[in-house]
């Protein structure tokens, strides 16, 4: 599971409210959740009240990777999204590393596209 925890660069309020965010994440999702901090409108640099720094000092302390972004201007919005992905998957072969009773060596599989259900005369389907 992974999140992108985002704040606005032209927006104390909501970097303020980062720490709080990533408490709830940690209290209610899976222990292993994996998380990216973000600071979006890098394009808005005239309107920065969230100086860079500042982003990579709370993502430093809250043990999470950094990028800023612009959604509008589409810069490192494909490198975020590609991070997430990537920290996820090491996350998961850790895991399988450390329990391979996680892995299903089960040689039984069945196949989706293959009609399971017996038919029944009394159906109309």
């Amino acid at each position: 599971m992974g999140f992108l925890l985002m704040y606005d660069i032209t927006n104390e309020e909501s970097f303020q409210a980062v720490q709080d965010w990533c408490t709830q994440i940690k209290t209610y999702s899976w222990d292993n959740a994996q998380v990216v901090l973000v600071g979006n409108k890098c394009d808005l640099e005239d309107e920065r009240v969230v100086s860079t720094e500042r982003g990579k000092q709370l993502s430093d302390q809250l043990g999470l990777e950094f990028f800023e972004t612009s959604a509008k201007e589409n810069i490192n919005v494909k490198a975020v999204f590609e991070r997430l992905v990537d920290i996820i998957c090491d996350k998961m072969s850790e895991s399988l590393d450390a329990d391979p009773t996680l892995v299903n060596n089960s040689s039984k599989s069945t196949r989706l596209t293959e009609n399971t259900s017996s038919n029944n005369s009394s159906c109309s389907c």
